[in-house]
């Protein structure tokens, strides 16, 4: 069943869900950050119909998220790159699978970890203010209406942010 396009909608949300929020998507991008580049490759790891495949790659790569580059020409075949557009991704997967290991994991169970490669260490994803530096999370951040929002949703997100509690505080 096809879903209903969000590529119309005044959100950012919207808009990246339209090209990555089906589930096959990410664990493709999450494959080709780890290495994975080659149609076979990604088809063998994630147990995925070559339709799919070929429809979810092609999509990423219309949408520049990924190029498709050569890497035999008798017959021809491709690997796949993620982009300087695609490479902006994975802080979004980094913080889905801090979420996951923190959540859905066992403990000290962890199926990846990062390693910083200047310092060594093992790393925690985390948000930062892009001014102060501070941790950023549901309590200390609050919506306002951009310039791209439509004159209603201004008022809207007014509304919301200066009179509702969007959270439970534990």
């Amino acid at each position: 069943m096809q879903r209903s396009s969000f590529s119309d909608m005044a959100c950012s949300v919207a808009k990246t869900l339209d090209i990555i929020g089906e589930w096959w998507t990410l664990l493709i991008l999450r494959d080709v950050f780890y290495g994975v580049r080659r149609f076979e490759g990604l088809r063998t790891h994630l147990a995925i119909s070559r339709k799919v495949l070929a429809n979810r790659l092609g999509r990423l790569t219309d949408e520049e998220i990924l190029k498709k580059v050569l890497y035999q020409s008798q017959p021809p075949r491709y690997e796949y790159r993620l982009t300087k557009k695609g490479l902006e991704l994975l802080p979004v997967l980094m913080t889905i699978m801090n979420w996951g290991d923190k959540w859905m994991s066992e403990a000290d169970m962890v199926p990846v970890i990062f390693i910083h490669k200047d310092c060594g260490e093992e790393i925690t994803p985390k948000l930062v203010c892009s001014h102060c530096g501070g941790d950023l999370n549901a309590h200390n951040v609050h919506p306002i209406a951009g310039p791209g929002a439509p004159p209603d949703e201004i008022k809207i997100l007014r509304d919301v942010s200066i009179n509702s509690k969007l959270f439970i505080k534990e």
